[in-house]
């Protein structure tokens, strides 16, 4: 496998499990008497997202994770063995997510990795297809996080920022608030369009067709700041 020259955590993990096989070996039902046969740790990770694999053998594998996530990390290998074997369930999402909300790679991973093991703990002997489970807890409260806590990302240069996508449908909508005067008057201004108009336009291109242009393109990171601007698509993610 080829890894990305910056070591995150993903990154740091695969590394650090190239050639571990931590004990007591996880083991897999082969059928005699109900006894189970060891497996080594780089053959499981093949059958818990092996599609054509037994339900039952993955389930038992799962509920093994789940136990040896629980060992102490100090005293052994295994709870950095157990987010190993998550992470091809995770990684496609981190990328998704990193890209969705422009965040930090390494925050969005840890992120990840913490909803995992919180899910994991909540694995019983009781719980079917937890592995399925766990995932999809995980990636669901990961993204509900970013959600939330989607950030504002600050410019420089307006006239370089990329507008609204391709999406035809709702309104977007804009709030041009300039800094407060000297004598005290400074009035904001929310400008509504159809999503259509505002198709592949730059926030640049937008400031001057309301007449904004005299003051929100002028801004470059040197002066005085004379406003702000800020999009969004009214009656979503408000």
């Amino acid at each position: 496998m080829s890894l990305p020259p910056r070591p995150g955590l993903f990154t740091s993990v695969e590394r650090q499990c190239a050639d571990l096989n931590p004990a007591p070996e996880l083991q897999i039902p082969d059928g005699v008497n109900g006894a189970g046969a060891p497996i080594a740790l780089d053959q499981v990770r093949p059958v818990l997202y092996d599609r054509d694999a037994e339900p039952a053998v993955r389930s038992t594998l799962w509920h093994q994770i789940a136990e040896r996530g629980r060992l102490d990390s100090d005293r052994s290998d295994w709870p950095t063995a157990v987010v190993w074997l998550g992470l091809p369930g995770l990684r496609r999402h981190a990328v998704d997510i990193t890209r969705r909300f422009c965040a930090e790679r390494d925050d969005v991973e840890a992120e990840l990795v913490t909803c995992y093991l919180e899910a994991l703990a909540d694995v019983t002997a009781d719980t079917p297809d937890p592995g399925r489970r766990v995932l999809r807890s995980a990636v669901s409260r990961a993204w509900a996080l970013w959600r939330r806590t989607r950030p504002e990302a600050a410019v420089a240069d307006l006239g370089g920022t990329e507008g609204p996508g391709t999406d035809t449908e709702g309104l977007w909508q804009t709030d041009h608030e300039p800094p407060a005067r000297p004598d005290g008057t400074s009035a904001g201004a929310r400008i509504t369009v159809p999503a259509h108009r505002a198709e592949g336009v730059r926030i640049g291109a937008l400031a001057q067709a309301w007449g904004l242009s005299d003051t929100a393109t002028r801004y470059a990171g040197r002066g005085r700041q004379i406003a702000t601007i800020s999009l969004r698509r009214v009656g979503k993610d408000r």
